[in-house]
């Protein structure tokens, strides 16, 4: 899938890179079973299952971000969210990869739904991250956010370009085509 070149406004070209990845992450598990969904064929601890599960937790984190615009995350939020964040690269024993993709297709519609609603222009507050050494919210204009989603997007389908092209040889160019056909 390429995002094919037009005059649009920004947010709507943002939001075709966003679109865009979420796609290369979905055709990744195309034609895939469930015990080559859940592989992990690199020196890494990432499988495809996996990262549709983790792209499901971004999903799931920006919605949570977006409802909390002051950028301020509770004791609570934190001790929820670092649980969350360790557990959604891989699937339980109780998920599946078609109940994963169920799942991500949902939320996906949801998310790019959310997202089409921000104004790039706008203010929000970039939570504190103190792991990165920022205590506080910081102000931002929500293109950073925007360009942030991204960034994370791509990094993953990246991953799960790595990870199917260890299991079958498939690449994305590959794949699209079959992901075109099956969906």
């Amino acid at each position: 899938m390429n995002v094919d070149p037009q005059i649009r406004t920004e947010r709507d070209e943002l939001l075709a890179f966003v679109a865009e990845q979420i796609q290369a992450l979905r055709n990744a598990a195309s034609g895939l079973s469930e015990s080559q969904a859940r592989e992990t064929p690199t020196r890494s601890a990432l499988s495809i299952g996996g990262l549709l599960k983790h792209a499901v937790y971004v999903f799931d984190t920006a919605q949570h971000r977006l409802d909390h615009p002051d950028g301020r995350l509770s004791p609570e939020d934190y001790e929820r969210l670092l649980p969350a964040f360790e557990a959604s690269f891989a699937l339980t024993e109780d998920e599946s990869l078609d109940g994963m993709l169920a799942e991500f297709d949902r939320k996906a519609t949801g998310y790019l739904a959310t997202l089409a609603g921000l104004d790039p222009d706008a203010e929000i507050n970039e939570p504190a991250a103190p792991w990165f050494g920022r205590p506080d919210p910081t102000p931002v204009r929500t293109r950073f956010y925007l360009l942030h989603q991204i960034e994370e997007l791509a990094r993953h389908a990246g991953h799960a370009d790595i990870v199917r092209e260890q299991l079958d040889g498939k690449t994305a160019y590959d794949l699209f085509p079959d992901a075109a056909q099956a969906g």
